[in-house]
């Protein structure tokens, strides 16, 4: 990004300030549009460098639209306005202002941050796992839109990691919720979240786990070759885990061994993950 990346121009700031500051003192008061486009901006600058409230930031390069609204500055002011607004936490507004830097400058060099801005809205709007996740959504729609477009732009990687963690956020969900019905004894509506995190979100974290929460549920409801073909899974892609040798324990109390059995989903799994049978 332009504005980000350059840092603040010192050089002609400290007349900047004195001119600005004139205006609470006895002197004449000027008005904004007595300054130049690029005093306007580096005030601005220099207002998110000095940590006052970015909001403080916000009017000035918004100014700088206003009043210089076909000027080289004009332009940076604007993705300087949505980093501001992204900084004050006004997240609607930074992904608004960033859509507009996208619609005017969609081949600029900071489109690219641009998109990326937007997608970072969302994704730092996340909560807890427990709150609505339609904005998780969005934010993995939006990284995914960061990596496809600009490959080769200095955001891919971050939007990459925070696809991976947005994802794997969509996936603790369903495991909140699994655990839930779970410790209610609603084996059933369990096992459709735990089978949602092993066939849709297996590159997370929480997929040994889920595993073996359907070798406890279907042990519960009396269905042992599901339960030994999920265990079977589970010991063969992550035998060190914990969540194993609690699989492994439980297999055992019943007599049992885990081992892929039935005709099942999980059968299906079994085929693709272990033995590569796709089709």
């Amino acid at each position: 990004m332009a504005g980000v990346r350059s840092g603040v121009h010192w050089i002609g700031i400290a007349v900047v300030i004195s001119t600005l500051a004139a205006c609470g003192s006895g002197q004449q008061e000027r008005t904004l549009e007595s300054y130049t486009a690029e005093e306007i901006y580096k005030q601005g600058e220099l207002t998110l460098e000095s940590g006052a409230k970015p909001k403080d930031a916000i009017r000035y390069f918004q100014e700088v639209e206003r009043i210089y609204p076909y000027s080289e500055w004009s332009k940076r002011a604007l993705i300087m306005t949505a980093f501001s607004q992204h900084k004050a936490k006004e997240y609607e507004e930074a992904r608004s202002t960033a859509q507009r830097f996208l619609d005017t400058y969609p081949t600029d060099e900071d489109a690219p941050y641009a998109a990326y801005l937007m997608a970072l809205s969302y994704y730092d709007q996340i909560d807890e796992v427990g709150r609505d996740q339609g904005l998780t959504f969005q934010a993995l729609q939006s990284m995914r839109g960061v990596i496809e477009q600009y490959p080769d732009s200095d955001y891919a990687r971050s939007a990459m990691l925070k696809f991976d963690l947005a994802f794997d956020h969509l996936a603790g969900k369903e495991m909140e919720i699994g655990r839930y019905y779970l410790k209610r004894r609603n084996y059933a509506a369990a096992i459709n979240r735990f089978r949602t995190v092993v066939q849709d979100f297996q590159t997370t974290t929480h997929t040994a786990e889920a595993l073996h929460r359907l070798a406890e549920a279907y042990l519960a409801l009396g269905l042992d070759s599901e339960a030994q073909t999920a265990a079977a899974i589970l010991g063969h892609n992550y035998q060190s885990s914990p969540f194993y040798q609690d699989s492994y324990n439980l297999l055992k109390g019943r007599g049992l061994e885990p081992e892929a059995r039935g005709d099942s989903w999980l059968r299906s799994v079994y085929r693709q993950m272990i033995r590569g049978e796709w089709l």
